[in-house]
């Protein structure tokens, strides 16, 4: 596949879904458990009729390592979507979440022992102060919506900090499933399409310990109003509809990645990735009307600024011309 297919994928997939997660979230902001249900339940599907031709074919890395991987990626896929539901807001709960590169290069450094250069410990200055920022912000609107009631402000700023700490929880531990698979992929060959597989099967029965919360929101969703499927003579509910937008898109989102790896050097990946996150924030802040300030603003810049700076964008682009130059001589 085109590499510029893959990029619209992974535009088209992740910014949207993004959407339809908010239209979710907004009226019903417990509702992360049926959403990451859904969403593992159809890639787990996909996966076992085109990946483990229906079970006869054998993993290559062994199972045991993806049951530990496994355990990892469902906390860290509960626990984002859970934070929703604890006064975190979806500008700040993505804005947050883009300081996965902090958590890499600390554990990095920890437990891989790494070194980076200076332009990279800038970066991660740059994405930590302005993560700083929009959490401090954010501290100070939820401070500033509590109600004249003294013992409910107190509660609902207890419960934010509760969610920033499960936020803070879920990027190391998703920056520990990143090095886990690392050392995986150099064991054994990188087998990214495979791991997508186990890694949404097998988290499958860890889902009845929310089965309660999934069948109550199953049946909030049905109550909701009908909607009139376009092109079609069919009415469902919308939040039915919404869900199944956000499963499809999802699922688009994460092949367009797969693909993208696949297909293109890491740098662009991430540059990818990132931009697709800064797309998909602006949009949540202008369509949605996010309380967003001056600082906010500001935040968010230098956790771009810092991602770009990370991935040495400013080199390439510099050395590209060169490059050229040097390929049209030879030819």
């Amino acid at each position: 596949m085109h590499p510029a297919l893959a990029v619209g994928l992974v535009f088209s997939g992740c910014c949207s879904n993004v959407v339809f997660l908010e239209l979710l979230a907004r009226p019903f902001p417990g509702c992360g458990n049926i959403v990451t249900f859904a969403q593992f339940l159809l890639i787990a599907i996909e996966g076992f009729i085109f990946q483990a031709d229906f079970g006869r074919k054998r993993p290559a890395i062994p199972i045991r390592y993806y049951v530990i991987m496994v355990t990892m990626f469902f906390t860290v896929s509960v626990v984002n979507n859970y934070a929703l539901n604890l006064n975190i807001s979806m500008p700040l709960h993505m804005i947050f979440r883009s300081g996965s590169l902090i958590a890499n290069m600390i554990l990095g450094i920890i437990i891989l022992n790494k070194r980076y250069s200076a332009s990279k410990y800038l970066s991660i200055v740059l994405v930590s102060l302005g993560i700083f920022i929009c959490t401090l912000m954010s501290a100070q609107q939820v401070a500033s919506h509590s109600t004249s009631n003294e013992e409910d402000g107190l509660s609902n700023f207890l419960w934010w900090l509760l969610g920033i700490a499960a936020l803070t929880f879920a990027l190391l531990l998703s920056a520990r499933m990143g090095i886990f698979q690392e050392t995986l992929y150099k064991e054994y060959g990188k087998h990214s399409k495979e791991a997508l597989f186990y890694n949404h099967a097998l988290p499958l029965p860890g889902f009845l310990l929310f089965a309660p919360d999934i069948y109550n929101h199953a049946m909030m969703f049905t109550q909701s109003e009908l909607f009139q499927l376009p092109m079609l003579e069919i009415q469902m509910p919308i939040m039915w509809f919404y869900l199944l937008m956000n499963v499809i898109t999802q699922y688009v989102c994460i092949r367009g990645v797969f693909i993208l790896t696949t297909e293109c050097p890491s740098l662009t990946v991430t540059l990818v990735v990132t931009l697709r996150k800064f797309l998909s924030l602006i949009f949540s802040i202008l369509y949605f009307k996010n309380p967003f300030t001056t600082w906010h603003w500001t935040g968010t810049f230098l956790v771009f600024l810092g991602t770009l700076l990370y991935t040495e964008v400013w080199n390439t682009i510099q050395t590209a011309p060169s490059k050229v130059k040097k390929e049209a001589k030879k030819d």
